[in-house]
């Protein structure tokens, strides 16, 4: 075997600088170029050898990790970054560093991984998380988060981009964390913290496209493809001719966030656009299998997000599927934001928020499987009736949708404060996994708005494309509103959204809340099993056009549990002709949590017996409890043995 050979075989990934041995062995995709060399920071310059499918390697005895190093192509005198760099200390037009992954000492022994059930979700973008804009000023903050019951943390990309600010979707290297935020040990420090603190973190991720000012093209042309037309830029050659070296960029670097940096699972940006008609293996299941080979026997949650609603991201691979875990239900978020504003302009054209949306959500996730959606004159959404609640992600906010109100307003911003209990009170306890956006959970008053650091044509194109995007609410076309929204390219809009985190004190009421609901659904459980309409665990119906209710169902009667919502005004009840409100026997439903408790801001609980005429207030929503009878109405035990054999038989 020759040396090369020999140091490639002991390689973990298919590109960028590993400390090997007592040196470091380079390796770079080129299959456009006659010849590559590196081109250390003491200004040495090393060509490297030709393997086969166009990369190229060297290794270099005696180097150590912190070297700085670029890329030359062939004859040319520009020196590049390397597109699998580890870290790019002067930004992604300098020198990449090599990292040795291994100098960090862990302390999350005993760590399982995040599976898919059970998890409360928190989406984070580190920048803006706290005023510092650090991984290590946002460890302070885990432990409230954990005190607060999230279980999982979702961080927006953090990969290297163009600029001093952004979100981050826009990443032009995708295996170099940001020194935006810190060095990479800060990274392994954040995670471990949030393992200690029994807190996972899931990674954001964007493999549709790369951002502005990427020079993957300077490597080889094969990295692009004009077969698929992409929204956000060029699409990326998944199943072209000499596709093998981008298949294996992107599953590695899927592999490699959860094995150097322990990150428990992905969240998948805009799987739609990874077009790839290949036979053998969609890229999708190639992620997906390439993290859950490097986890081993921890578990990693792997969500995505997909506009179409294509059910076959969360099946099996023999089940044709791709094996995700997880999808975003922007069909649950979009009936919420109508309920909550009263407004179903553009993409919220197809949703009421009606009562029976929201039961039909609980009961099976997405509403729109295949059906016509008036808004794209066609239809959306494929079969998903044998999906699990735990298979859907549910939210009222995140990142896009609070950006795309052109004012970066939040939701509680545009509703009332009782409704907007009510509904956090159906996100929190519906069956299935819910989703915060960062400051969700104290009412944070900062808005969130699209940035993205761009100068000259680049920012004019950046402004005109939101402009044009949010054109399609008819308010936001308004002169007198578009001169007041938030320029993307400027500085102080960046610092604008940062959250204040002296809100969480003043608005304790709001966090206590989230507490107390998040406590409920983990100690209740009925609510943690996160039950299943399939199953029979699950089932709910409507009162009014604007009221329902959702019964869990358990293995013993004084277990079980209802859910009273009522986005509408106050509801009078003579009597309710369904089933489903019927206490079991012996027992009989009573309010053990209301949104209107005064600890929340509310005015107060309204006494209520079902037995008699009653009322839910309007704009709140109450969970009830089966509590015995006095001694005299108990059935006998024959009844009971009735009831329990037929609720093991559903």
């Amino acid at each position: 075997m020759r040396p090369t050979e020999a140091i490639n075989s002991a390689r973990r990934y298919p590109v960028g600088a590993e400390v090997v041995g007592d040196g470091v062995s380079f390796r770079v995709w080129a299959p456009s170029k006659k010849s590559v060399a590196v081109v250390l920071d003491d200004s040495r310059e090393i060509e490297a050898h030709a393997d086969l499918d166009g990369y190229f390697s060297l290794y270099m005895d005696g180097l150590k990790a912190g070297a700085l190093y670029q890329l030359r192509l062939e004859d040319s005198k520009e020196l590049l970054a390397d597109p699998a760099s580890r870290f790019q200390p002067r930004g992604p037009r300098g020198p990449s560093m090599v990292v040795n992954p291994f100098a960090y000492h862990w302390h999350e022994a005993g760590w399982s991984g995040v599976q898919r059930r059970g998890q409360v979700l928190y989406e984070m973008h580190v920048g803006t998380f706290t005023a510092e804009g650090t991984w290590r000023a946002a460890m302070a903050r885990l432990p409230q988060l954990g005190e607060l019951g999230i279980t999982c943390l979702e961080m927006m990309p953090v990969n290297e981009f163009d600029g001093t600010f952004g979100w981050g979707y826009d990443g032009t290297l995708l295996y170099a964390p940001t020194r935006l935020y810190g060095c990479p040990d800060d990274l392994r420090a954040f995670v471990d913290e949030a393992h200690r603190l029994g807190i996972g973190v899931i990674l954001d991720v964007v493999y549709n496209h790369f951002g502005a000012g990427e020079r993957f093209a300077d490597f080889t042309p094969d990295y692009f493809t004009d077969r698929y037309a992409n929204e956000w830029g060029k699409s990326i050659n998944f199943d072209g001719p000499n596709s093998l070296g981008v298949r294996e960029y992107v599953a590695g670097n899927a592999a490699y966030w959860i094995d150097e940096y322990h990150f428990d699972g992905l969240r998948i940006d805009a799987t739609q656009a990874l077009f790839d008609a290949t036979k053998e293996e969609h890229i999708v299941a190639r992620i997906a299998r390439a993290c859950r080979e490097t986890a081993g026997t921890r578990h990693v949650l792997l969500v995505s997000e997909n506009e179409p609603q294509e059910a076959r991201m969360v099946r099996p691979p023999e089940h044709y599927g791709y094996g995700l875990d997880a999808l975003w239900n922007d069909d649950f978020h979009h009936s919420a934001t109508v309920a909550l504003t009263g407004r179903n302009q553009a993409y919220y054209h197809d949703h009421r928020g009606t009562a029976q949306e929201f039961v039909s959500a609980a009961k099976f996730g997405f509403l729109f499987q295949g059906q016509r959606y008036d808004w794209q004159d066609g239809p959306r959404g494929t079969a998903g009736l044998d999906l699990r609640p735990c298979n859907f992600v549910h939210f009222l906010q995140n990142h896009d949708q609070i950006a795309n109100s052109g004012t970066g307003q939040r939701v509680h911003q545009m509703t009332s404060p009782a409704r907007m209990r009510a509904m956090t009170a159906l996100l929190l306890l519906g069956p299935q996994t819910p989703m915060l956006f960062q400051g969700q959970e104290f009412a944070a008053s900062s808005h969130f708005h699209y940035f993205a650091d761009r100068r000259g044509n680049d920012a004019d194109e950046v402004r005109a494309g939101r402009r044009e995007f949010v054109s399609q609410f008819p308010n936001l076309t308004d002169p007198q509103l578009l001169r007041q929204v938030a320029d993307p390219c400027d500085r102080a809009t960046f610092e604008a959204v940062k959250l204040d985190w002296s809100e969480w004190d003043r608005n304790a009421h709001v966090v206590a809340l989230h507490r107390d609901l998040l406590s409920l659904r983990r100690t209740t459980a009925a609510l943690a099993a996160q039950p299943s309409a399939r199953d029979g665990r699950l089932d709910g119906s409507v009162m009014s056009s604007s009221a329902f209710l959702l019964r869990f169902f358990a293995d013993r009667p004084e277990d079980e549990r209802l859910l009273l919502c009522n986005l509408g005004p106050d509801l009078e009840v003579e009597s309710l002709a369904d089933p489903l409100f019927a206490p079991p026997p012996g027992l009989q439903w009573s309010i053990v949590w209301s949104s209107e408790d005064p600890a929340y801001g509310g005015t107060g609980r309204r006494p209520v017996d079902v037995r008699k005429r009653w009322a839910i207030s309007g704009e709140s929503a109450v969970v009830m409890a089966p509590l015995p009878l006095d001694e005299l109405e108990k059935p006998s035990s024959e009844a009971m043995h009735l009831w329990q054999q037929a609720i093991s038989n559903i």
